[in-house]
């Protein structure tokens, strides 16, 4: 016997057009093959192969199937010997096994329930009052009802109720929904409440087409704006890609892909014929995400947002495919565009064009730093080197690493040989892990004792404290901190830790998944925080103030560096370093700290 999971592994390789096409003249026809049936022996194109199904299918005598059953009736093979030659053309070995395992698959509830609310979800968007909303938005998108249901978007309703009484009547019970994610229990033990309320509803499907999850856009006012299905027997953010399952044998076949950052983007650009594109559930890829990729093809082309955020995105995800040996490029759109729009206007052939003039990951972040004018200046240029020389020592390659490199020293002016040195010795650590690390105290004593480390003049401690503690109360707020805030200004490294781990685990995230790659000592931390509760915590006081504090404090520091680098200089650059400093005065008399205060949480009145 063959275990089912090879048969799953194999037939999520397997390039069914390939293989079919061996046998049959197949023709693209929009997203699908067409070609004469080999089964009836017709000569019209009544043949048809998906890819995205990955499925053949006759129109006239209904003979269809996976490529497994293609083989038997065409060649007249047994099922196994199907299997494995399938797993030959897909570079999987195919072993058989003395048994299977027994029963169905321990998974198969929660793939069934999430199809089920996924089939819910899109008879309100359609067939109800409660769907009109959607709709309407649906048509400002231009989204078609055909393409929705191509990907199978839905809504879901306001009303806590209906959802659960409408799968209650085909016996999903309040467990399974809970399992699923659908469901979640208030902290104050009150009745179950639907996880998605008053959001467009896209269905997340796995490499094999089955439901695994949900990611629902707000349509209204509120936080967070996208909101994915949490973690589960069946779903893991950081393991699944949108529209991979449409879109793998295409990226294998055409031997590129494009990652672009949401749902619609994907949706577009597929309706568009652009059908290698796939999105990450948060913003950059993971390990995960990227070595998926890898085995899929070497050529990368990342479609982030040009604000900050998406550039940090593309930057990190450029980092982590180049671990895994991937050539990656960087598409830049026009300013205020998305793949989503620029397409909607443009058209694919457009995007086509800006796909040839995509540059190099690494020659794109070179091109924004000197526009940012970091290598005018001595002290700006090490600054610069410290963005780059991360990137150089994530390139596995071994050609591009001295591509990369040759690049650094050419744009630097520092000589290739001590770039060499600086990479071998002790790792640069990135910009944002620049801070020298502070003395560690335990966690309880922090708490008996007030946090005497903003008592005795560590200043800022408290402001870092008391902002990481507003967004683990607030963890809709995080999100907006994060595209204001560095995880560099934090000076503690727990606090930096666990702004970080609050940034990775999103808005959406439980204490759990915050807690789940910390060290016992940072927890210990964040559970002192949570016991004392946020009563007193008036938010939007604290985060002003802590963004107040931390802003005065690095330029307090700012202003001892230039005290310490105005006497060494002579000429323009004394009168811009004076310049800079005279600047940095007025900025913290404007907001009334004409010299470093140290914090004191703000609580509410």
């Amino acid at each position: 016997m063959i275990p089912d999971e090879v048969v799953d592994q194999v037939r999520d390789a397997a390039d069914i057009v390939q293989i079919v096409g061996e046998y049959v003249n197949l023709k693209r026809a929009g997203t699908d093959f067409r070609g004469p049936c080999p089964f009836h022996q017709g000569t019209h194109r009544n043949f048809s192969v998906s890819p995205r199904k990955r499925m053949y299918y006759c129109f006239v005598c209904h003979e269809g199937g996976d490529v497994f059953r293609f083989l038997q009736k065409r060649l007249g093979m047994e099922w196994p010997a199907a299997v494995k030659m399938v797993g030959e053309k897909s570079g999987i070995e195919v072993r058989e096994v003395d048994s299977r395992r027994e029963g169905p698959d321990p998974r198969e509830p929660l793939w069934e329930v999430n199809a089920t609310a996924a089939a819910y979800f899109q008879k309100i968007l359609w067939d109800d009052p409660l769907g009109a909303n959607a709709r309407d938005y649906l048509a400002q998108r231009d989204i078609s009802r055909e393409v929705a249901d191509q990907f199978g978007i839905g809504f879901a309703p306001r009303e806590i109720g209906l959802l659960r009484n409408y799968m209650a009547t085909l016996g999903f019970d309040e467990a399974r929904l809970a399992n699923a994610g659908l469901l979640v229990q208030g902290e104050d033990q009150s009745e179950p409440r639907p996880r998605f309320r008053g959001r467009l509803m896209f269905p997340i499907l796995d490499s094999m087409g089955r439901n695994i999850g949900f990611g629902g856009r707000l349509l209204g006012p509120g936080e967070p704006k996208y909101l994915n299905s949490p973690e589960s027997g069946v779903f893991s953010k950081g393991k699944t890609l949108y529209g991979l399952n449409w879109a793998k044998n295409d990226i294998r076949r055409e031997d590129h892909v494009l990652v672009v950052e949401g749902y619609f983007d994907v949706v577009r650009l597929m309706t568009a014929g652009v059908t290698t594109v796939v999105a990450p559930m948060g913003t950059a890829l993971t390990e995960w995400q990227s070595a998926a990729l890898r085995k899929l093809t070497k050529n990368v082309f990342l479609l982030y947002d040009s604000d900050r955020p998406g550039l940090q995105a593309t930057f990190r995800s450029g980092d982590e495919l180049l671990r895994q040996g991937a050539a990656v490029r960087v598409v830049t759109l026009p300013e205020g565009d998305d793949p989503d729009t620029f397409v909607k206007k443009n058209g694919a052939p457009a995007l086509s064009a800006r796909l040839r003039d995509a540059i190099d990951v690494f020659d794109r972040k070179i091109q924004l730093l000197e526009r940012a004018g970091m290598f005018a200046e001595l002290q700006k240029k090490r600054r610069a080197l410290d963005r780059l020389l991360p990137t150089v020592r994530a390139a596995s390659d071994a050609i591009m690493r001295d591509l990369y490199i040759a690049r650094a020293s050419e744009v630097s002016g520092v000589a290739r040989e001590v770039l060499e040195r600086e990479l071998k010795g002790r790792p640069t650590p990135p910009v944002e892990d620049a801070q020298p690390p502070a003395p560690r105290i335990s966690p309880a004593a922090k708490v008996r004792r007030g946090d005497r480390r903003a008592q005795h003049g560590e200043r800022g401690a408290s402001a870092e404290r008391e902002l990481v503690r507003a967004m683990l109360f607030n963890r809709s707020r995080v999100e907006q901190i994060a595209e204001k805030l560095a995880a560099k200004t934090f000076r503690d490294p727990q606090y930096r830790a666990i702004y970080r781990a609050l940034i990775a685990a999103g808005a959406d995230s439980t204490i759990e998944e915050v807690t789940a790659n910390l060290d016992e000592e940072t927890i210990e931390t964040v559970e002192a925080m949570l016991a004392e509760g946020s009563i007193h915590l008036d938010l939007e006081r604290t985060i002003n103030d802590s963004f107040s504090t931390l802003r005065a404090r690095d330029l307090d520091q700012r202003a001892a560096e230039l005290d310490r680098v105005i006497p060494l200089v002579e000429g323009a650059e004394k009168d811009k370093l004076i310049a800079e400093k005279d600047a940095i005065r007025k900025e913290l008399n404007a907001t009334g700290r004409k010299y470093f205060k140290k914090f004191r949480p703000t609580s509410a009145r």
